[in-house]
């Protein structure tokens, strides 16, 4: 098309056009020269009209030429000072340089220019330094997003605003189901008269519907523990602020006129999935609060991490003899069925992990079943290796003791892998056999985490319980009569319990002295558990040293910190918290250190006016209220002491520890 614009191109084709026209006259002329002054004639004025044509079409091109030019030229002026979009030219030394008039429509100022770019946002130069194309950014009460070009030094701004509200209209409006169950509902009522299970019927219901009419929830009972709750996002995001005050309402009507400790269990499903997979997601979540002790709020997403509300109160006693029972039996029929035992607990163990494992393995003999119990003698601390060295002196016990590759070799996918006093796989002795093997049995006594052993078989976790110990050693009080302990192994499982509950004085129950009763009725020997106990010199000096460096923060938080270099065991952490409670006037005590495997470890302690667990979730850690611990990778001690306080206030000053 440009082709036929040009003016050369045409005159060329129409002078051809006339050339072999004028040789053809001249053939016309030769034999015929009266037709040949006709043809001459019509040929010229022919030749005169095409030139007037050919002009006239040549100035109304240019015309038009001119014309669009013209227009584009002013099209460019006006889209670049009248366009919806902010276009921003800054200097070297990020000052704005010049702008359109759209982005005066955004700031107080008269003008922009000469203003640096921080005063469209704080974060924007910041953001043009570093080598990114696209940025979102708010203004006032906009939102943009920002393309840089770099090497212009040219920014366009395109107002995102409806597509943002668009979106937090979709996000507010998700769909999130919720289950809330009453934690011992049934232990409770099964003694009451029907007058006074339909009054707690009555006013438990009654401030659930209150709280579901406040927050324009649907709320529909399902039995007489279960309530199904359908929400949306925005609503559970006002929840979460209010920090799930419906947790202790229920549990202060209860208590101020019946004394009878009910709680409430939520457990939350959310996020862009169906409605199947949020009730999965919901229930999973009920499972995780109920493992943890009840009187809390679980909430999970389809992709993200867990988030813990409540959990304020030591949880309730809430298991039975019949439990116990059942979980003995059922315990003692995947012995049987299985071709070899083995057995394991956590890294670095302590007395309470050797002790359960040591029942286990009675368990295991009892059925005539061959078991093993995995441990790592590189990983064992000073305190437990006295123990270590008195089970070598009894050959027929130690024999069962394996290396984790010893285990490796031997594991089938018909062997039972019990594990003890953790249920974390990132904690246990050998990851890999988890791996090896079908049928995985989880006893521990820890609140579970959001981290937890895929797929087991069966599990038997006791948040309540003072120790692993007291729960095994209640599974073996129902064993068949052919078990045997003998004085060292029920001294070892006591041991577990004593110093679990440090000698009888915290998380210690009715069930505790029962199951200790049991234990020196087959021969425990107390003095043996305090040499087991005894400790060295050396460790009573480092760790005297560790506590010489404590200060008292927000008046009764004792916070104490090693020397950067300077590396402390975990056990002796853990017993400098425990010195440091015994302080007058200390509600909590925090001990943070290097350890010896490189991380920093700090290890929580309480008497249950702080939840110490909450804090060191918060931190990838956990434990319970009162004992709680976590390790940090890449971190400082000063680092781990200033995000240390930064979640205690937040903690105590956003309620947590109300």
């Amino acid at each position: 098309m440009l082709d036929f614009f040009k003016k050369p191109t045409l005159s060329k084709h129409l002078w051809i056009i006339y050339g072999l026209s004028l040789l053809f006259l001249g053939f016309i002329w030769y034999f015929q020269w009266m037709l040949g002054i006709v043809m001459t004639g019509l040929l010229t004025a022919s030749l005169y009209y095409s030139i007037q044509a050919e002009k006239h079409l040549l100035n109304e091109t240019e015309e038009y030429i001119t014309t669009l030019s013209h227009r584009v030229k002013k099209v460019g002026e006006e889209a670049l000072l009248e366009m919806p979009i902010g276009i921003v030219l800054y200097s070297e030394n990020y000052k704005i340089e010049w702008t359109n008039p759209y982005m005066n429509k955004f700031t107080k100022d008269e003008t922009l220019v000469g203003q640096p770019l921080k005063l469209l946002s704080e974060d924007l130069t910041k953001m043009v330094q570093e080598e990114q194309d696209e940025v979102c950014i708010p203004l006032g009460e906009y939102d943009f997003k920002v393309v840089i070009k770099k090497e212009e030094r040219l920014l366009y701004f395109f107002d995102r605003t409806q597509q943002t509200e668009i979106q937090n209209l979709y996000h507010n409006e998700q769909t999130v189901l919720g289950i809330i169950f009453l934690d011992n509902y049934e232990e409770i009522t099964q003694a009451m008269d029907d007058t006074n299970k339909s009054q707690i019927n009555s006013k438990v219901t009654s401030i659930l519907n209150d709280w579901s009419l406040e927050y324009g929830i649907y709320l529909k009972r399902t039995s007489q523990e279960r309530f199904l709750a359908v929400m949306n996002q925005q609503i559970l995001e006002q929840l979460e602020k209010s920090k799930f005050e419906i947790l202790d309402e229920v549990r202060e009507l209860i208590s101020d006129n019946k004394n009878v400790p009910l709680t409430l269990s939520i457990g939350v499903g959310l996020g862009g999935v169906a409605l199947p997979t949020l009730g999965e997601l919901a229930q999973s979540s009920l499972d995780l609060a109920l493992g943890r002790g009840g009187d809390q709020v679980v909430i999970k997403e389809d992709a993200g991490k867990v988030r813990f509300y409540g959990g304020k109160t030591n949880p309730m006693e809430k298991r039975t003899r019949v439990r116990a029972r059942v979980i003995s039996h059922a315990l003692t029929e995947l012995v049987r069925e299985s071709d070899q035992v083995m057995i394991m607990g956590h890294k670095a163990p302590d007395m309470d992990s050797i002790g359960a494992a040591i029942g286990i393995l009675k368990i295991a003999q009892a059925s005539n079943v061959d078991a093993f119990i995995v441990i790592d003698e590189e990983d064992i601390d000073t305190g437990v290796q006295r123990l270590i060295e008195v089970i070598k002196e009894e050959e027929t016990l130690w024999s069962h003791f394996i290396s984790p590759q010893e285990a490796q070799d031997m594991i089938t996918k018909n062997t039972l892998l019990a594990v003890v006093d953790t249920h974390k796989p990132s904690l246990v002795v050998e990851e890999r056999l988890l791996s090896k093997t079908e049928y995985v049995v989880v006893i521990d006594h820890h609140r579970r985490a959001e981290e937890f052993i895929d797929h087991p078989t069966l599990v038997y976790m006791e948040p309540y319980a003072s120790s692993t110990a007291e729960l095994v050693t209640e599974l073996l009080e129902y064993q068949p009569n052919t078990l045997k302990l003998n004085m060292l192994e029920s001294t070892v499982l006591l041991a577990g319990i004593i110093v679990d509950t440090k000698s009888f004085t915290l998380r210690t129950g009715s069930r505790t002295f029962d199951a200790a009763s049991y234990l020196r009725s087959k021969g425990a020997d107390t003095i043996l558990v305090q040499r087991f106990m005894k400790e060295d010199l050396d460790v009573y000096i480092k760790r005297s040293h560790l506590i010489e460096s404590t200060t008292i923060y927000r008046d009764n938080i004792a916070i104490a910190m090693g020397k950067p270099g300077e590396s402390f065991g975990p056990v002796i952490i853990a017993q400098a918290a425990d010195t440091l409670l015994t302080m007058s006037g200390i509600v909590a005590s925090f001990v943070i250190s290097e350890r010896n495997d490189g991380r920093i470890g700090i290890s929580a302690r309480s008497l249950g006016d702080v939840n110490v667990q909450l804090i060191m979730e918060r931190m990838n850690g956990g434990g319970h209220l009162t004992n709680a611990a976590t390790q940090l990778d890449d971190a400082s001690i000063e680092d781990a002491y200033v995000q240390l306080k930064e979640i205690i206030d937040q903690s105590i000053e956003g309620g947590e520890q109300e």
